[in-house]
C-alpha cells in the first residue's frame, strides 16, 4: 500500500496511524488512507516535510529579525504624540483623512470601560466636564491605572491568553487555582515588570532572586517571595496525573509559545511545521524542557489548623467505623442473595467469568466482568425492597446515627490546597524522545532529543536548571518576539485590532503587520520602560488615535472607501463590551456590585456572592456537564480549554434574550429604579437623567427626556421599565 512513496511521506503517514493496540483494522485503514492522501498532497505540492530548510527560513521572516530602532516620523501638522506621527504618515500616504476627536463623555466612558471595565459615575462624569485643564484626560488615565480595578480588568485579558479555568475535565489543578488568578491581579496592580511577570509564572522566582545563569544553568536556593508560588498555577493548570502526566509538558509548550512568542507549534507534534521554521525535533526539544515537571499538592494551613482538622477527623472516624461495620454486617446476607439471583440470570459463559476471582481472569474476561459490573451492583434503593421490616428499621436507625456522626465533620476546619509544580529528580535524569505515534508509552527510542527551543543561538546549557535558563533566554531584550508580541497584544486590547492581526501567531500564515515601524518602536519603548505594562497602556490611550470618534459622517466617505476595515486607524473602532463589563455595569448601575478583590470564583445563581465582578465568575470545562455559566457562553467567553488570544464578537438572538428576559436583568432593573427614586426623591426629570448617566454615562437628549416622560406617565414606579429599556439599547453594550 505504501510502496513507492517517498520516505518523508511514509514518515508522516506513520505519525498519523493509531497504536497497534487498536484492534479496529477498518479504522486503521481509514487513517492510513487519509494519511497517504494528505501527506502525498503536501509532498508533491512542494511542502517541506523534513525541516531541512529551517536555517534558511529563520532570518528572513519579519518577526524573527532583531527589533530595529525606528525614528519617530516628522509630521506636517502639530502632532505631539509619537504614535500619531507614525499613523499620520501612513494615512497621508494613502490619502486617508482622520475623523476628529470624540466628545468628552464618549471618551470618558470609553477609557473607563477599557481600563477598569466599569463606567464612570455621574459625579466622575461631571468632574471631567468641568475640568478644563489641558491634561484633564491624562489625569483620568493616571487615576484609572492606579486603581486596583484596572488590575482586575486586565487580569481577565491575560488569563484568557494563559487559558485560565477554575475547573477542567481532569480536576487536577482546580483546587486553589483562583490563587493563581489573584496572583495575576496583584502582579498587574503593582505593575510588575512584564519580564518578571513571565519569569515568575515559569519558575516561581523573580530573576533578581536567582544567581545569573551560568553555562550549567545553576540556580540559587534562595526562597522566593511569599505568594509567588501561586504564579506556578500557570504550569499546574495544564497538568495531569498518571497516564496524563505528559499533558503538563505539552500544554506548557503550546501555551508559552503562543502567549509569549506568538508561535503556533502544536502541529509539529506529529510532523515538521508546514510554513514556519519549527521541526518535529524542535517541538520535542521544547517539550523536554518541561518533561521533569510534576504536580505537587500544597496544603495552605498552619500547624495548629492541621492538627485541629486531624483531631476532628480522627474522632469522627473512630465513631463512624463501628456503625459502618454494623450496617454492613446487617445487610450483607441480603445483598449476597440479591447478587446471586442476578448472577444466576446471566448466560452460562458470562456467569462462569463472573464467578472467577480477579486473579484467575484473563484480560478479555476482566473486560467482560467490568461490562457487567453496573448490572450486578447492588445500591441502597434496590436492597431496601427485599429487607424484612425489622431489618429495615435497624438499617434506618444506623443510617440516622451515621448522619449524626458525619454532621460533626462540618465543624472540621477547611484546609485550602493549591497545586503547584516541581522538578522530579528521576524524570530530570530520563532522556526525552520524539513520540512518533503520539503515544507516550511508545517513544521512538532511536530519536533522542536535547532540551532546547527553536531559534536559540547561544551557550546556555538547558539540561540543568533548564526552565530557569529558558526563562532568561525567553525574556531577554535580544529575543525579537518577546516584546513585539506583548505590545501588539496590548494594542489589540485598546483598539480592538492588533498592529499584527493575529496576536498569537507571528508566523508566515498570519502575514505581515500593518504598521511594522510603529510595532518595533513600541517594542523598544516597552524594553526601555523596564517592561512596565502601565507605561504602555498610558502611552497608547493618550494618543489622538485612541481619542477619535467612532461614528463616520458622509464627509469621510472617501476614507471609508479606501480603508473600509480601518486598518490605518482613521477613526476609532466600534467595540462590543465583553461579558464581564456587561455584568459589572448592570450590577454597578443597580448599586449592588461587590468590588472586593480576590477570593474564590462563584456561579451567578449562588446566593452569597452573585454580585461580585464578572472576572470572578466560574469558568472551565468538563466532559459530563457545563461548567462555564450560560451567561458567559452567550457573550462569547472561552472556557479555558485552550489559549484565547481574542474573543469572538458575535451578535446573536440569545444575547438579546438575556438582556430582555433574564431574571438577572429584571432584578437589576428593579434595584436601579429603586435607587433612582431614592436619590432623586421621585423627581421624574432628575430620575430619567440619573438613569441614563448610571447606565450609558451620558445625560438624555431633549427628545429622549420627553419620550421617557411620556412612557412614565407621571408614575415613578414605572422607572424599572425605563431601566430595562436602556439595558437593551445597543449603546449599552457597545463602546463608541
Amino acid at each position: 500500500m505504501l510502496k513507492g512513496l517517498p520516505f518523508q511521506v511514509k514518515k508522516m503517514i506513520f505519525s498519523l496511524v493509531p497504536t497497534f493496540a487498536d484492534k479496529n483494522t477498518a479504522s486503521i485503514s481509514r487513517r492510513i488512507g487519509c494519511g497517504i492522501f494528505i501527506a502525498t498532497w503536501m509532498y508533491f505540492a512542494g511542502c517541506d516535510l523534513s525541516g531541512a530548510q529551517k536555517s534558511n527560513l529563520m532570518p528572513n521572516w519579519w518577526s524573527l529579525r532583531p527589533i530595529a530602532a525606528q525614528a519617530v516620523p516628522e509630521a506636517d501638522e502639530e502632532l505631539y504624540h509619537p504614535i500619531d506621527r507614525f499613523l499620520s504618515k501612513e494615512r497621508h500616504a494613502r490619502g486617508l483623512e482622520a475623523v476628529g476627536p470624540a466628545d468628552k463623555l464618549t471618551l470618558l466612558r470609553r477609557v473607563y470601560l477599557d481600563l477598569i471595565g466599569l463606567p464612570p459615575s455621574p459625579a466622575e462624569q461631571q468632574a471631567f466636564l468641568e475640568n478644563t485643564s489641558a491634561d484633564a484626560f491624562e489625569q483620568i488615565v493616571d487615576q484609572l491605572l492606579d486603581s486596583e480595578q484596572h488590575a482586575v480588568r486586565y487580569a481577565r485579558h491575560w488569563l484568557d491568553v494563559l487559558r485560565y479555568a477554575d475547573t477542567d475535565s481532569r480536576m487536577t489543578a482546580a483546587p486553589g487555582i483562583h490563587l493563581w488568578r489573584d496572583w495575576v491581579i496583584n502582579a498587574l496592580n503593582e505593575d510588575l515588570p512584564y519580564d518578571d511577570f513571565v519569569q515568575i509564572q515559569l519558575t516561581g522566582r523573580r530573576a533578581s532572586e536567582r544567581t545569573r545563569m551560568s553555562a550549567t544553568g545553576y540556580r540559587s536556593e534562595r526562597e522566593p517571595r511569599p505568594g509567588d508560588m501561586f504564579a506556578l498555577g500557570f504550569l499546574a493548570r495544564g497538568g495531569g496525573k498518571g497516564e496524563n502526566a505528559e499533558n503538563l509538558a505539552i500544554n506548557a509548550v503550546d501555551t508559552i509559545s503562543s502567549a509569549f512568542m506568538g508561535m503556533t507549534v502544536a502541529c509539529a507534534k506529529c510532523h515538521d511545521h508546514m510554513f514556519d521554521p519549527v521541526s518535529e525535533i524542535d517541538y520535542y526539544s521544547m517539550k523536554a524542557l518541561f518533561d521533569p515537571l510534576v504536580l505537587r499538592k500544597v496544603t495552605l494551613a498552619d500547624a495548629a489548623t492541621l492538627m485541629e482538622a486531624g483531631k476532628v477527623r480522627a474522632e469522627t472516624e473512630k465513631a463512624r467505623a463501628p456503625l459502618e461495620k454494623k450496617r454492613t454486617d446487617l445487610l450483607a446476607p441480603y445483598k449476597q442473595r440479591l447478587y446471586n439471583e442476578r448472577v444466576a440470570m446471566l448466560p452460562a459463559d458470562v456467569r462462569a467469568v463472573i464467578l472467577k476471582s480477579e486473579k484467575e481472569r484473563s484480560v478479555e474476561e476482566q473486560k467482560i466482568a467490568d461490562d457487567y459490573f453496573p448490572i450486578l451492583r447492588i445500591d441502597g434503593g434496590k436492597i431496601n425492597a427485599i429487607l424484612p421490616d425489622e431489618i429495615q428499621k435497624q438499617s434506618r436507625r444506623l443510617e440516622k446515627e451515621l448522619d449524626e456522626v458525619n454532621e460533626s465533620l462540618r465543624s472540621e476546619p477547611q484546609i485550602p490546597v493549591f497545586y503547584t509544580v516541581e522538578t522530579d529528580p528521576v524524570r530530570e535524569q530520563e532522556k526525552s524522545y520524539i513520540l512518533t505515534s503520539a503515544d507516550p508509552s511508545r517513544p521512538e527510542l532511536k530519536n533522542e532529543v536535547k532540551a532546547g527551543w527553536p531559534f536559540f543561538d547561544g551557550d546556555v546549557d538547558f539540561r540543568e536548571g533548564r526552565i530557569e535558563a529558558f526563562a532568561d533566554w525567553l525574556t531577554a531584550p535580544e529575543n525579537p518576539l518577546f516584546a513585539r508580541v506583548a505590545v501588539n497584544r496590548m494594542w489589540q486590547w485598546h483598539f480592538g485590532w492588533g498592529l499584527h492581526k493575529q496576536s498569537s501567531d507571528f508566523g508566515r500564515q498570519a502575514g505581515l503587520p500593518s504598521h511594522p515601524a510603529l510595532l518595533d518602536w513600541l517594542a523598544l519603548e516597552f524594553v526601555k520602560s523596564g517592561y512596565s505594562m502601565k507605561y504602555m497602556h498610558r502611552l497608547m490611550v493618550t494618543s489622538d488615535a485612541y481619542r477619535m470618534k467612532s461614528n463616520i459622517t458622509p464627509a469621510f466617505a472617501a476614507s471609508q472607501k479606501i480603508d473600509p476595515n480601518n486598518i490605518f486607524l482613521w477613526h476609532f473602532r466600534l467595540q462590543r463590551l465583553g461579558a464581564e463589563p456587561i455584568w459589572d455595569t448592570i450590577h454597578l448601575a443597580a448599586g449592588s456590585l461587590d468590588l472586593n478583590i480576590g477570593g474564590r470564583s462563584f456561579t451567578p445563581d449562588s446566593d452569597d456572592s452573585s454580585q461580585r465582578r464578572g472576572a470572578y465568575i466560574t469558568r472551565g470545562f468538563a466532559t459530563n456537564r457545563d461548567v462555564t455559566p450560560q451567561f458567559l457562553q452567550t457573550f462569547d467567553v472561552d472556557d479555558g480549554r485552550v489559549p484565547c488570544p481574542i474573543r469572538t464578537q458575535t451578535v446573536t438572538a440569545p444575547q438579546s434574550l438575556f438582556l430582555m428576559n433574564s431574571p438577572e436583568v429584571e432584578s437589576a432593573s428593579a434595584r436601579l429604579a429603586s435607587r433612582v427614586r431614592k436619590e432623586t426623591a421621585n423627581d421624574l426629570k432628575q430620575a430619567i437623567e440619573l438613569t441614563y448617566r448610571l447606565t450609558i454615562a451620558r445625560p438624555p437628549s431633549s427628545r429622549e427626556q420627553n419620550l421617557a416622560l411620556d412612557c412614565l406617565e407621571g408614575d415613578a414606579e414605572r422607572l424599572n421599565h425605563l431601566a430595562w429599556l436602556i439595558f437593551n439599547l445597543d449603546e449599552f453594550i457597545y463602546v463608541r
